[in-house]
């Protein structure tokens, strides 16, 4: 099991390598604020049209067993590509585009124009992950999880080169530039991906398996639109954070604390995130086996992240790598202690979505992912009125409640169906 989720753990972590080298090439223009900002302005509603593409990944794991399967999971992958670039041609070059990053994200005038030519790159670049995503389950599920870690490596080092291209020539002039840069990166990981991914069709993969029955497209939907329909609800949390964040008696301060101590838990959780592919991969082997590898996997990100919130390691942090000030580093521990409970959340979250899909029972997730939005807003409001000054605790505790609640409703339904055997398993 070690094999198989240290290899996905890692490439999930390398991706915010990703992230570092493009901010760290932005950050040599002339105009270095406005031109991150443009970039991750067109970046923030690519994060939303790509969901549809990043889904394709688990639904491939779970339900492709043989190439007749695979392709119609190829045939449901090309109408989500269709449907991602409907969209973004539409935001790219019709007057609902302008529109929305105009009235909803506040950009005007020649920034305006700077964010729409960014994401018409960008929008190139959900459909390379989507292609990636697609053949990433069947690599997934046939346990060559190594080749995500090498596709992530050849896409951080080409990532790389380039950006030194536009130093080094001084081309850092626009925003186009890291979308550019992140759109040869997801390319070059895609072409990996999708290399391996025919290799395991053309060597390993039955035409048709004796231990699954092959699926349509429609099959294929009813598994997948849940999925999608949950993974929009959760758009809704990240607005509400900051929207409500910004009522604390201190916004700035909440917002940034909020902010520092949500991408360090996010570092630490990142390359736990795969618990649901373990289920999905070995619990009809060993269900025993796979319950105390979440057990023990689970705590570490409690343990790390309690490291650093109450030991010298996390001020440190804090303050020589992300370069916090004495408060601001003082209320962003505060608020990574609560992130705790979250850490202590998610894995067993993880674990109850996997056996959600393992069954076929991805409706329910709709359903925990809506407790989780009630939640969570339910809990800002409340706090908002009862104790604003708590800052980016606020944050914090609002996300971490909304998440538990989330894994209440998926643990009952678990529970529920203990008896039920996977279709495949049959």
């Amino acid at each position: 099991m070690l094999s198989f989720f240290v290899p996905l753990g890692v490439s999930a972590s390398l991706v915010t390598l990703s992230h570092v080298i493009i901010n760290g090439t932005l950050a040599r223009s002339a105009e270095p604020e406005r031109i991150i900002a443009g970039y991750a302005i067109a970046m923030s509603l690519m994060g939303i049209t790509e969901r549809p593409a990043v889904l394709l990944r688990q639904t491939c794991s779970t339900l492709v067993r043989d190439r007749r399967s695979f392709r119609a999971m190829r045939l449901v992958a090309l109408y989500v590509f269709a449907a991602i670039m409907a969209v973004g041609l539409t935001i790219s070059y019709l007057p609902p585009g302008r529109w929305l990053f105009g009235f909803l994200f506040g950009v005007s005038g020649g920034q305006l124009t700077n964010v729409m030519n960014v994401y018409r790159i960008l929008m190139f670049v959900s459909i390379f992950s989507g292609l990636r995503c697609l053949y990433h389950g069947l690599i997934i599920s046939n346990r060559r999880t190594l080749w995500l870690t090498i596709g992530m490596l050849v896409r951080l080092l080409g990532m790389y080169v380039l950006s030194q291209y536009f130093i080094v020539t001084h081309r850092v002039t626009s925003s186009n530039v890291g979308a550019i840069i992140f759109l040869v990166g997801m390319a070059i990981e895609c072409g990996v991906a999708v290399w391996e991914g025919t290799m395991l069709l053309k060597k390993r993969i039955p035409e048709q398996s004796e231990h699954a029955p092959s699926l349509r497209p429609s099959g294929i939907f009813t598994f997948y639109r849940p999925l999608l329909l949950s993974s929009f609800l959760a758009v809704i949390i990240g607005p509400a954070l900051n929207g409500m964040l910004g009522k604390t008696s201190h916004a700035e301060t909440a917002i940034a604390a909020f902010a520092i101590a949500a991408s360090v838990t996010n570092l630490v959780q990142s390359f736990f995130s795969y618990i649901h592919q373990i289920v999905l991969n070995f619990y009809r082997l060993d269900s025993g086996r796979v319950l105390r590898f979440v057990i023990s996997m689970g705590l570490i990100p409690t343990l790390l992240i309690g490291i650093l919130s109450y030991t010298p390691a996390g001020p440190w942090l804090m303050t020589h790598v992300i370069g916090a000030n004495e408060s601001l580093m003082a209320e962003s521990l505060r608020t990574l202690r609560v992130f705790m409970i979250l850490t202590i959340v998610f894995p067993w979250l993880d674990y109850c979505n996997g056996m959600l899909m393992l069954r076929r029972q991805t409706r329910i997730m709709m359903g925990s992912q809506a407790a989780n939005v009630t939640a969570t807003v339910l809990t800002l409001v409340i706090l908002i009125l009862a104790a604003p000054g708590w800052n980016g605790i606020v944050g914090a505790l609002a996300q971490s409640l909304g998440t538990a609640c989330e894994l209440l409703v998926a643990a009952i339904a678990v529970r529920r169906g203990k008896d039920e055997v996977p279709l495949a398993a049959r």
